[in-house]
């Protein structure tokens, strides 16, 4: 009897601990979905989770997952920013560009699907309450040299202006004050502006329903600026289909209140911020009037004047001259009118540089981004001005 009770005692406590190990598995299972990957809430643009073949998700950290595309362009993309964020980078150019990119993490997979690779990276957005995001591609083509004739045509046909005008907007989402709840526009609002109605359009970007958001133009004006600083002082990349991302703090309580949770799990760069160094190419913006002419009168002659600033007109040293006051006083009115505006709190606004899967090595100046970038500028100029 004495044996059959220890071997009823035994098998109880074999029983308790199955129950145990199961309980701790489903405890472990719970707290892993909890922690699982979900699509990113405020994407505007861009492949989207659950949409196309692959999509962009928010990781519980709090950075962003972009899945890598189909070669050759993911491959592209993430030898791009492992080349920009490499802890061994001495390029005094890539070492500057930096500032002008979201951070990246390295890559990240889902024990589940190993296979599937996204690269780790910052999301910009983070840290603002109510974070108000546009995303613009830049340059005169928004297909690289090596794309087929087929894929030229198409993109040329999605958008004819892009030649001329430099930039399209693909997305955007705007916090409006009263209704406190988001506006939205997609690539479809882009594509039908025209030359006449573009500056309304990206006007509608930066008004909460209530007011023009000056302060978010004066400060974004000054931070592309500054990306055009660096494109006027490299000679090595181009970029094709890349975009910015513009991002302000709509709401009222600008104290960022997220500003404080910055913890980041896994693999992570750390390097110290970089040394802005595009003040060495000053000098040279000055020479190349980036359009901050103030009376530009109409889209029309902002396209003009940008155009003779590509080289694509002839302009005389006097003009250049000309130019370089004018490019002088604009850059001295934006900070003015940023610091006024804001307290010269430019953490309330952020631009920065996405999308590289269409960046190649070159040996000269990247004038088709150049050329948005200055277009970009004139016409934001124009909405201060009105």
């Amino acid at each position: 009897m004495a044996t059959e009770d220890r071997v009823l005692k035994s098998s109880v406590a074999a029983g308790d601990g199955a129950h145990n190990e199961n309980a701790a598995e489903r405890k472990s299972r719970k707290a892993e979905r909890a922690r699982a990957p979900v699509p990113l809430s405020h994407q505007v643009a861009g492949h989207k989770y659950g949409v196309h073949k692959v999509g962009i998700l928010q990781h519980y950290d709090g950075t962003v997952l972009k899945q890598l595309q189909p070669p050759p362009r993911g491959p592209c993309e993430m030898q791009f920013y492992t080349q920009v964020f490499a802890q061994d980078c001495t390029d005094p150019h890539l070492l500057s560009l930096q500032q002008h990119l979201p951070k990246y993490y390295g890559t990240w997979s889902s024990p589940d699907k190993p296979n599937e690779l996204y690269m780790k990276l910052e999301d910009v957005a983070r840290r603002f309450t109510c974070p108000c995001i546009m995303d613009v591609k830049i340059g005169r083509k928004s297909f690289d040299p090596f794309a087929s004739k087929e894929k030229q045509e198409e993109h040329i046909r999605k958008y004819p202006l892009m030649e001329e005008i430099g930039f399209l907007i693909l997305g955007m989402r705007v916090y409006h004050i009263a209704s406190g709840s988001y506006i939205s526009h997609e690539q479809f609002f882009g594509r039908s502006l025209t030359k006449e109605t573009l500056k309304t359009g990206l006007a509608r970007f930066f008004h909460n329903g209530e007011e023009l958001r000056k302060d978010a133009i004066s400060t974004s004006i000054h931070k592309i600026r500054n990306i055009l600083c660096w494109f006027e002082g490299q000679k090595q990349l181009h970029f094709y289909a890349s975009s910015l991302l513009f991002v302000y703090e709509g709401s009222h309580h600008i104290g960022n209140a997220k500003n404080g949770n910055k913890a980041l799990t896994g693999q992570e760069y750390r390097q110290a911020e970089p040394e802005n160094k595009s003040n060495a190419h000053l000098s040279i913006s000055k020479l190349k009037n980036s359009c901050g002419h103030t009376n530009c009168s109409s889209i029309l002659e902002a396209i003009h004047n940008v155009k003779k600033v590509n080289g694509f007109g002839s302009h005389s040293l006097h003009h250049q001259s000309l130019g370089m006051m004018a490019d002088m006083e604009a850059k001295e009115n934006t900070v003015a009118e940023g610091k006024r505006s804001n307290g010269g709190k430019e953490e309330n606004v952020e631009v920065r540089m996405i999308d590289f899967a269409h960046v190649f090595p070159s040996d000269s100046s990247d004038d088709g981004y150049m050329y948005g970038l200055r277009s970009l500028i004139c016409v934001l100029e124009q909405i201060l001005q009105d």
